[in-house]
């Protein structure tokens, strides 16, 4: 990539830390606690311009400012920069306008520390002669995914930020860097997040059946490079890494002037975050939904008319084997029977099966979901036959209506049956439509001498 090849960081070779180590505490004060530390801190803030609210190194007056950018194990603060902490302009800066620019500045610096935790997964792991020995080209695909281009990326953005940082150290900004690379942003952690499962998939394959690959890994993890941080650890930060700059960007937003340039900058790429972390979650669990069917789909036959079960679209709502109930009233005792039957039901169709060994199972029946119904039963049952409701299928896939009675375990379950097979809210219920009354289900109705509530299986 162009950027990353116009020159080396300077701000990543002056850290130490690895990202992972980039202090958690720290982050929290100053993000979701800050209003709190501020107030504990304002007196002592107003008699000494460096802020006091995090530990810091006492460094000598020889080293340089790039130095001092790295302090300790914690994050180090603008105010600890030699030009700053001893500068007449610092000195005529409000407290608010100081605590803007350490928020900035914690943008900054912890960038730096994500680019050296990438620099470190892609340049020690992913081209590892010795690991991609072990991995066949989809499983080096599927583990690594473009952790190089997010590493890139991360790379473009820092080396913007530290421009904007030297051509004025005291009223920088950082909100026009970050909506500039919102595009970017986009283009790469899209993907990667959302090959979240097939990495988490393959990760643990291999590690629990290739010992060629945990031994390589055991080895590569103890070098000092990782600091004793292991791969898996250096995968997720890509994931860590959009939800904590939507964070410091939100910080950063909170003390920008009202009506300034630099608060719409901030909204806009506040929002742009915020929208990117929405489609990763959504694609991640789109994902998930199809990983799930096309399990399903190998354990799944077809009796009756077959309709393709993989969709990007569908997802499974609510799963389970439930006793189906059939009464006959031919003789003066009611004789039942009871069977079961496995309901998968999706947010688009509902597929009624018979449960077979090994898990498998044959479906027999399938209906639109917009054509389910669930309901109570009024029927008083004794014994065994309690929490039962109906399923009503207005029309299955032959066109016809057909109902079912079903028995639970457990109360609970039975409502929570009767709640996913509801109705979206606002749509009518087709059952309390006038002439698409239910079908009685006491055997004493009138010019029903029996009644069965299931159909035949």
């Amino acid at each position: 990539m162009e950027n990353f090849k116009r020159r080396h960081s300077r701000l990543i070779n002056s850290s130490r830390l690895l990202y992972q180590e980039y202090s958690d505490v720290v982050l929290n004060k100053a993000i979701q606690n800050q209003k709190r530390v501020d107030s504990f801190t304002e007196d002592i803030e107003s008699s000494f311009p460096s802020s006091p609210r995090l530990r810091r190194k006492v460094l000598s007056p020889q080293d340089s400012y790039l130095q001092r950018l790295s302090v300790s194990s914690n994050a180090s603060l603008w105010q600890d920069i030699p030009m700053i902490r001893g500068s007449r302009m610092l000195l005529n800066m409000s407290r608010d306008e100081q605590k803007l620019q350490e928020a900035k500045f914690e943008l900054i610096m912890s960038e730096a520390s994500y680019l050296r935790s990438l620099n470190v997964a892609v340049d020690h792991f992913q081209r590892s002669a010795e690991l991609q020995a072990m991995l066949t080209n989809q499983e080096r695909q599927w583990l690594f995914s473009r952790l190089h281009d997010v590493r890139d990326v991360s790379a473009s953005f820092l080396f913007d930020l530290e421009e904007k940082f030297e051509e004025d150290m005291f009223t920088f900004h950082v909100c026009d860097v970050a909506l500039k690379h919102a595009p970017e942003f986009r283009r790469v952690y899209l993907p990667y997040v959302t090959n979240q499962t097939y990495q988490e998939q393959t990760f643990q394959r291999l590690l629990n059946g290739n010992a060629g690959f945990q031994q390589v890994l055991e080895r590569l993890e103890s070098d000092p490079v990782c600091q004793r941080l292991s791969l898996k650890s250096f995968l997720i930060l890509p994931f860590q890494r959009i939800t904590r700059l939507k964070l410091l960007l939100q910080n950063i937003l909170k003390r920008t002037r009202p009506g300034s340039e630099e608060e719409v900058q901030a909204t806009q790429a506040y929002d742009a975050l915020e929208k990117l972390i929405k489609d990763c979650n959504e694609n991640v669990q789109r994902m998930k939904s199809t990983e799930e069917l096309i399990y399903l789909s190998q354990k799944i036959e077809f009796e009756c008319k077959i309709f393709p079960l993989i969709s990007q679209s569908r997802r499974l709502v609510k799963c389970g084997e439930l006793t189906a109930l059939d009464f006959s009233t031919l003789s003066p005792k009611w004789k039942v029977t009871t069977r079961p039957i496995y309901l998968h039901l999706f947010n688009d169709c509902l597929l009624l099966s018979r449960p077979k060994e090994g898990g498998r199972f044959v479906v027999f029946d399938h209906a639109a979901f917009s054509d389910v119904r669930g309901e109570k039963c009024e029927m008083k049952l004794h014994g065994t036959n309690k929490n039962v409701f109906r399923l009503f299928l207005l029309q299955n896939y032959q066109g016809k209506r057909v109902e079912f009675l079903f028995r639970t375990e457990t109360h609970s379950e039975k409502l929570r049956w009767i709640s996913a097979l509801a109705p979206p809210r606002g749509e009518p219920d087709l059952l309390e439509c006038p002439g698409e009354a239910a079908l009685p289900l006491s055997p004493t109705s009138s010019g029903a001498d029996t009644h069965r509530f299931t159909v035949a299986f």
